[in-house]
């Protein structure tokens, strides 16, 4: 296996992953506008509703890969080749089963469509061909593109992402000059499975030369699956906590299709496609690091364990402040000049909006920690917070609609996401009191709050506006997130514990 360094793959991975979101952040934009503006936010609507429906179905997976990256870590750490070919065929055996159901489910659900679509504007032809087109993409990634998963245990994610991106860059410029010059429905659907297909013999043939030794095959793993008990127990502890975060995060679109209406799905889908897009580069670039803690953790060196876990702690909480005072400074601005004032929606949208991302964000270190450790013996933690957020969901969106969605999302996350996981992290694994966990985390969060404050108001006193244009709106984010940047950084360097050793670390290779 590569020899080459946890933070050497770590930084790779973030390059990569910062290169690609770059152009196809651009790409996004601009089809967007292009989809709406030909497609209409109907259509736009109904494939995000078809994309969510299929999710519900594929979570059968939910574990799976998970609790198999889990159990690669020390076999990879060791070199073992052998033990990686029986677990990734284990893990390919599964995802066929996986697959299977799925198609099954599909053809289940493909039964009510009618019902569940009556009163679309679109032909149930259409319906039908993006459904079935989704789900064969989908099944795709079942049946042949498994063995991936060892390119994102063994740190080399930022291969996945080359290949993956860069079909989905190429798909969408073809996306664009279909709808611009033959405005097809049905051929726009069908370009989705044909660069599916094209990416699943990209990405094999890249993993065919990465590790020619790799002899993954489901006959494999049918011989094999009995020696890894433990690995079908974690997945079925994952598989809660996954189906959980589903209905945490997927829903949505679904929950305002039936709440409000098909038309808010697209409104909605503009404002998290923005949200969307600048939280996952961030996630993207630091689940790269996931691995490495996993390693890391192999190596059973507590003190150097817990030192790094605050490093990650700092530059969650740092880039959660950061995007989201970004966004509160630009989102309106920004779909107010991209897409015109009509897609607006209101201040408080935009408040819970920001209030969701700011914990989504920085939960990632907790979660990074316990997923590392394998701690997924809490299960009830995960049906408690899918039941809260389901209950809540409903009884808001029945009375405030919209802003209900989110009501419910951050009711749940709060007990749980924010109370609950860092305690049984710290009882779990790290052993030590959970107050120096929030005392370093209330000093940020003040240090959040005060440079807020201090930022916003600073911003006020620019003498640009942010709605004149697409050049003044950039100078005004840059300009107004670079003071809070410099304001928050500097409370988080004097008052919390991970902020200057993980800057040391940053400069040092820097400097090598």
């Amino acid at each position: 296996m590569d020899k080459k360094s946890r933070t050497h793959k770590s930084i790779l991975n973030a390059k990569v992953n910062l290169a690609f979101f770059l152009l196809n952040t651009l790409a996004l934009f601009v089809s967007r506008k292009i989809f709406l503006e030909h497609l209409g936010a109907d259509f736009v609507g109904l494939t995000g509703t078809l994309q969510n429906i299929l999710g519900f179905l594929n979570l059968a997976e939910l574990g799976i890969s998970t609790s198999v990256s889990y159990a690669l870590y020390k076999p990879i750490s060791q070199g073992n080749r052998e033990e990686i070919c029986r677990i990734i065929a284990v893990f390919g055996l599964l995802y066929r089963r996986v697959g299977t159901f799925v198609l099954l489910a599909a053809a289940a659900v493909s039964l009510f469509l009618p019902l569940i679509f009556q009163k679309s504007l679109f032909d149930l032809g259409i319906i039908y061909f993006a459904f079935w087109s989704f789900t064969a993409s989908s099944l795709i990634g079942y049946y042949v593109n498994y063995k991936q998963i060892l390119l994102q245990a063994d740190q080399k994610n930022y291969v996945v992402t080359a290949h993956f991106q860069t079909v989905v860059l190429i798909k969408t410029l073809v996306q664009i000059a279909t709808v611009s010059y033959i405005g097809s429905l049905y051929l726009w659907i069908a370009v989705e499975l044909l660069f599916s297909i094209v990416y699943s013999v990209a990405i094999n043939r890249k993993i065919s030369s990465t590790y020619p030794w790799l002899t993954a095959e489901i006959s494999l793993g049918k011989r094999v699956r009995s020696q890894y008990p433990e690995l079908i127990r974690k997945t079925r502890q994952v598989f809660v906590h996954k189906m959980k975060d589903f209905l945490l995060m997927q829903s949505d679109q679904i929950l305002i299709f039936a709440f409000v209406s098909l038309k808010m799905v697209a409104f909605y889908g503009n404002y998290t496609m923005v949200i969307g897009r600048l939280t996952t580069i961030f996630n993207t670039m630091l689940d790269g690091i996931v691995a490495g803690v996993g390693n890391l953790i192999a190596e059973g060196d507590e003190e150097k364990i817990y030192r790094v876990f605050w490093e990650m702690v700092f530059v969650r909480y740092l880039i959660a402040g950061t995007a989201c005072f970004a966004l509160y400074q630009g989102i309106q601005p920004l779909i107010c000049l991209w897409l015109g004032e009509e897609y607006l929606l209101g201040s408080v949208m935009i408040v819970l909006l920001l209030a969701n991302a700011f914990i989504m964000l920085s939960r990632g270190a907790v979660d990074m920690f316990n997923f590392a450790f394998g701690n997924y013996g809490d299960t009830w933690a995960a049906w408690a917070e899918g039941t809260i957020n389901i209950t809540i969901t409903i009884a808001a969106c029945s009375l405030w609609g919209l802003p209900g969605v989110l009501i419910g999302k951050i009711v749940s996350l709060v007990p749980i996401i924010v109370v609950w996981k860092p305690l049984y992290l710290y009882r779990t694994s790290f052993r030590r009191s959970i107050w120096h966990y929030w005392k370093n985390v209330g000093l940020t969060l003040a240090c959040f709050a005060l440079a807020f404050l201090c930022a916003t108001f600073c911003a006020r006193l620019l003498p640009l506006n942010p709605y004149g244009g697409y050049i003044e709106w950039a100078a005004y984010c840059l300009a107004a997130t670079l003071i809070f940047l410099m304001l928050y950084l500097s409370g988080l360097m004097l008052l919390t514990p991970g902020a200057r050793p993980m800057l040391q670390r940053f400069l040092q290779k820097k400097h090598r």
